[in-house]
């Protein structure tokens, strides 16, 4: 081959490699952007009056004074909404005992339908609560209206009554949504009973997801199918419009102008994500069940297929003499990296846990084992290919020295061979820390205690980073309002792959250059 044309071809495979790292940082970037980005906004954002009432209760972590103070700055403009709340519930008692006062008026027949009704009157007179008295005025109307179908007159104050009756339904229904809207928005009226749910005791913790709350308070959605296409079109309409005339007419207004006293945002590093365990299906707190369980399975993995691939490695490079049997080995461990995940799954629930018994049910142990299986032909390929890397003349000083051949392999062989070694274990750290197919069905749960004693944690069930992405991007009923979670343990994880492959790196560098003193 000509000089010319050799020069040649090497700048243009020179420029192709430049130009598939130039396409592979591109492809880096594409993806891991937007997920850092909106994973950092699980430790960074504009947290509420609510946020740090949270981790005071829940944590005492914060300052109690200030926080007392913000409390009774939000309260004071919060009370004009609640009292706006109390006086349409009373503007409805009022509509509600007219109605009333109507149906005791009406001369009912003594038929059975007249003494079904003046039975649902006593009722009405005993009935305390508001809702109560809702509910049976509702069975009264529908009553009236059945009636009315048969063609039988009862004269035009059944007809009031009906049509007063499916007002108060309209107006309450929206009433109770508002109400719902602000509950959620701002958390239970000060000296009301406290929920049992983590998420009703508290109000938006994050400004961003208060400011969507605001404007489903503010507005109520409605689609507009008009259009020949068939597709409808969201539109938003003011909900102030709904409430024209009452009591409740001027809330809307008040929140929109002090939506800022009412909250109080404030920017907010939370690195309690990272330490904090998660309440109420990670509404609230962090995300350290899922790490600590992520180390445990992956930990556990290395420590199962570590000594075994490496004796594998060590015997099919040094004590084999090649024939069909080794080729038959080889051919199977191939033959395990391609096999998928999820099949290391059922292998490990069907075998560790339903043979062997290792654990009742699911657990550390069984994920481990499972795991390690699933990266024991990575560990063994990385193994081999490090120690063939060994120069021949290394063995054969050591072996003219008198060394025996077990001796020149431990001493001399696998030192050479580390950071090759190393580097292959490390890559499989990550990928057992990134499965989740064989985890589901060995290891992973949803809902347990915290076991931070890992040997305590070997026989029972745990979290992990993997898993626990997957449930809450499928499976969780409030997805929307913890996409901050989902992306910020994705964030975390990848952080955690990374920091294996970096550790890999300045691993290999400083053995390599101890080796070469």
């Amino acid at each position: 081959m000509r000089l010319e044309t050799r020069k040649l071809l090497d700048k243009s495979f020179s420029g192709l490699g430049l130009f598939s790292l130039f396409i592979m940082g591109g492809a880096l970037l594409v993806i891991l952007l937007p997920i850092f980005k909106r994973g950092s906004g699980a430790f960074l954002f504009q947290g509420t009056i609510e946020h740090r009432r949270f981790l005071m209760d829940k944590f005492e972590r914060g300052n109690r004074s200030s926080l007392d103070e913000e409390i009774v700055r939000v309260n004071s403009a919060r009370r004009p909404i609640y009292r706006m709340l109390n006086q349409f519930e009373a503007e409805q008692g009022e509509k509600l005992n007219e109605v009333i006062r109507l149906c005791h008026e009406l001369g009912m027949p003594d038929d059975a339908f007249g003494k079904k009704i003046k039975r649902r009157l006593k009722r009405l007179n005993k009935a305390e609560d508001f809702s109560d008295k809702f509910r049976i005025l509702q069975d009264v109307s529908r009553r009236f209206e059945t009636y009315e179908e048969r063609s039988v007159d009862l004269g035009n104050k059944t007809k009031v009554i009906v049509k007063r009756v499916s007002q108060l339904e309209l107006s309450q229904e929206s009433f109770s949504e508002v109400k719902e809207l602000v509950h959620d928005l701002l958390g239970p009226a000060p000296g009301a009973k406290s929920p049992v749910l983590v998420r009703k005791q508290y109000g938006q913790s994050r400004w961003e997801r208060a400011q969507i709350k605001l404007h489903l308070l503010l507005n109520t959605e409605e689609w507009d199918y008009s259009d020949s296409s068939g597709m409808g079109k969201l539109f938003y309409t003011p909900r102030m419009d709904e409430f024209e005339g009452t009591a409740l007419e001027p809330l809307f207004p008040y929140i929109e102008q002090k939506e800022k006293e009412l909250l109080e945002p404030r920017w907010t590093f939370y690195w309690g994500f990272l330490t904090d365990k998660s309440m109420d299906a990670h509404m609230f707190g962090g995300i350290m069940p899922e790490v600590l369980g992520t180390i445990y399975l992956t930990l556990g993995a290395i420590l199962f297929a570590v000594p075994i691939g490496i004796i594998t490695a060590i015997y099919l490079t040094e004590y084999t003499q090649g024939g069909y049997i080794v080729s038959f080995l080889r051919s199977c461990i191939s033959t395990l990296a391609g096999v998928p995940s999820i099949v290391f799954g059922l292998f490990g629930l069907a075998f560790f846990i339903n043979t062997l018994h290792v654990s009742p049910s699911k657990s550390v142990l069984a994920g481990s084992l499972t795991l390690g299986l699933l990266i024991l032909p990575m560990i063994i390929r990385a193994s081999e290919e490090a120690i063939k890397s060994v120069p021949q003349t290394y063995k054969s000083a050591a072996l003219s020295l008198g060394a025996g051949k077990w001796h020149t392999v431990l001493t001399i062989v696998l030192p050479s061979a580390l950071p090759g070694i190393l580097t292959g274990i490390v890559i499989s750290m990550g990928r057992a820390a990134g499965e989740t197919a064989p985890i589901i069905f060995t290891a992973a749960v949803s809902v347990m205690g915290v076991l931070y004693n890992p040997i305590e944690a070997l026989s029972h069930p745990t979290y992990a980073l993997s898993w626990n992405i997957f449930n809450l991007s499928t499976e969780h009923e409030a997805v929307d309002e913890i996409r901050h979670v989902q992306f910020g343990m994705v964030m975390v994880l990848i952080l955690i792959v990374l920091l294996f492959n970096l550790t890999a790196v300045i691993l290999r560098a400083r053995i390599s250059k101890k080796l070469q003193r």
